[in-house]
């Protein structure tokens, strides 16, 4: 999927719909055709969208499986401590946290983990109350999701919850890079592929790790607290910490706070 992001703006910046976009500041405008044009100045701005919880109202199924496995294989964790402090996180990388503080590998329990999970997602997974709406209402601009999520675990999601299209061929996952969230990679990754210098992105994100990955790629990031963990994860609270560019929790405040950003 990543090497389709190469060519989608081959004949200049486009937008996930189609359309063309205008130029990022100190791009050169009209050189060699006999015009003498300033650059324009920065207006373009990218959205990067995490997926489970933002777009998804995914985590409360995966939390609860991934804690009964954890606790299948001997390790003492509660769905608590996930909610607290692994939300966020590629599940290959909660599991080696757990392993370093408890001596237990939960590796080999992964792949049985993933495909009950993806039956669960099969049997009733839901979009986040409101999102198609908001995605609607948000301002015409190139658009990526990037999640903690395996790609096949992505296209799922967004398949089932009809968003597929919305965001295709700008779907990238953790696996892509070396260092999941909180680390900054996978935003620069998205960013790089979209076109988009760090500081002219937008990232829409539910947990700790990703708004902490977001500020340390240099990005504007919103905090969205509206999924069905946001209580038991304690996410107004634990974000507002944060001090994110915005906080919201309702889907249909999300449109407003992009756009405040876009023109700030």
């Amino acid at each position: 999927m990543a090497g389709h992001g190469r060519h989608l703006w081959r004949h200049g910046p486009r937008s996930a719909a189609g359309r063309a976009v205008r130029p990022l500041a100190g791009d050169a405008v009209g050189q060699g055709d006999g015009c003498d044009l300033a650059p324009l100045p920065r207006i373009l701005t990218a959205l990067i969208f995490d997926c489970d919880g933002v777009l998804v109202d995914s985590e409360p199924l995966s939390v609860a499986e991934l804690g009964r496995t954890l606790r299948g294989q001997g390790l003492p964790v509660d769905d608590a401590d996930i909610y607290d402090r692994m939300i966020g996180r590629p599940v290959a990388e909660i599991v080696a946290l757990y392993a370093a503080e408890h001596g237990i590998d939960a590796t080999p329990a992964l792949p049985d983990y993933r495909a009950r999970v993806d039956a669960l997602f099969r049997a009733g997974l839901r979009p986040l109350a409101g999102i198609g709406a908001a995605l609607d209402a948000l301002p015409d601009l190139p658009r990526a999701v990037a999640s903690s999520s395996t790609l096949p675990r992505l296209h799922l999601s967004l398949d089932l919850t009809g968003l597929h299209e919305r965001f295709v061929p700008h779907i990238y996952s953790a696996t892509q890079v070396s260092r999941g969230k909180p680390a900054p990679d996978l935003f620069l990754f998205a960013a790089e592929r979209l076109g988009a210098r760090p500081p002219d992105c937008i990232v829409i994100e539910d947990s700790v790790a990703g708004v902490t990955a977001a500020q340390a790629a240099g990005m504007r990031v919103i905090g969205l607290t509206a999924g069905g963990h946001a209580s038991a994860a304690r996410l107004a609270e634990r974000l507002a910490e944060l001090r994110p560019d915005a906080l919201v929790a309702r889907t249909a405040d999300l449109p407003g706070a992009v756009r405040a950003l876009v023109n700030r």
